[in-house]
């Protein structure tokens, strides 16, 4: 049972990032959809790798990097550890969800491997509201903003995992979607709850106002596409990271 667990972590962490692990695991389905209770873990790994690029910017390692570098080194380094994975995945829902086309053509629109220009438009709003966030945050908050912002991330990208069907009858993100259920949130749930909790007020109010934006992006995607996809995934977690650092800045 503890090599299923550690097998299916590592099946999610090898899927969220690009760090290399020589363990091998059988990537299955059935191992895709139990990984998905581990996400807010995997955000937490994340997290700390963030987290501590600020501390050394911020002159731990005798070195201070000027605040508008700093931001773009956090951006940059947070794409290359994910692999634009869910930047993707933003980018061909807008391109989908905004086309004004039926359902059906949406959900081709999403498929196509080209950029759209509301794709394109969507991704360089992303850069630079994140950017703008993270140069307005208070720069004592900003180790626990981006410690923070992938665990809630990863954590509200399962709430469209568990609860909404999925859109099409094949596809990547089906696998994680297949095989969740709510024991899936409720797991995902406490593991967040335990990563969270500790760090404070302005971390409890950020989850549970990033979780509810979840909600009501799901919910409104789910109405137009008859369903989600993967790529609704991963615009969920670049979204509500968006969302995670607006609370912070709101409530400092």
């Amino acid at each position: 049972m503890f090599g299923n667990v550690i097998g299916d972590f590592i099946t999610g962490f090898q899927f969220l990032t690009r760090i290399p692990i020589k363990a091998q695991t059988q990537w299955s389905p059935n191992s895709f959809s139990q990984s998905v209770k581990y996400f807010p873990l995997i955000g937490g790994i994340i997290g700390l790798l963030l987290a501590g690029i600020v501390y050394g910017a911020q002159g731990l390692l005798g070195v201070k990097i000027p605040m508008h570098l700093l931001a773009i080194g956090l951006i940059l380094f947070e794409i290359i550890l994910t692999g634009g994975l869910h930047c993707d995945g933003l980018m061909d829902t807008i391109d989908g969800v905004f086309s004004g086309k039926p359902r059906e053509k949406m959900l081709e629109i999403m498929k196509d491997s080209r950029v759209g220009a509301f794709g394109a438009m969507s991704f360089c709003l992303l850069i630079f509201v994140k950017y703008s966030l993270l140069m307005d945050m208070d720069p004592k908050l900003l180790p626990l903003a981006v410690l923070v912002m992938p665990i809630v991330g990863r954590t509200a990208v399962v709430i469209p995992i568990t609860f909404y069907p999925y859109a099409r009858p094949e596809g990547l993100g089906k696998a994680f979607y297949q095989s969740s259920h709510k024991y899936t949130l409720y797991v995902a749930g406490i593991l967040a709850a335990l990563l969270l909790i500790p760090l404070g007020k302005i971390v409890i109010v950020s989850g549970v106002i990033s979780i509810g934006f979840a909600f009501l992006l799901s919910e409104y995607v789910s109405k137009r596409l008859g369903g989600l996809t993967g790529d609704v995934y991963g615009a969920t977690i670049e979204l509500t990271e968006i969302v995670t650092l607006l609370v912070f800045i709101i409530y400092s």
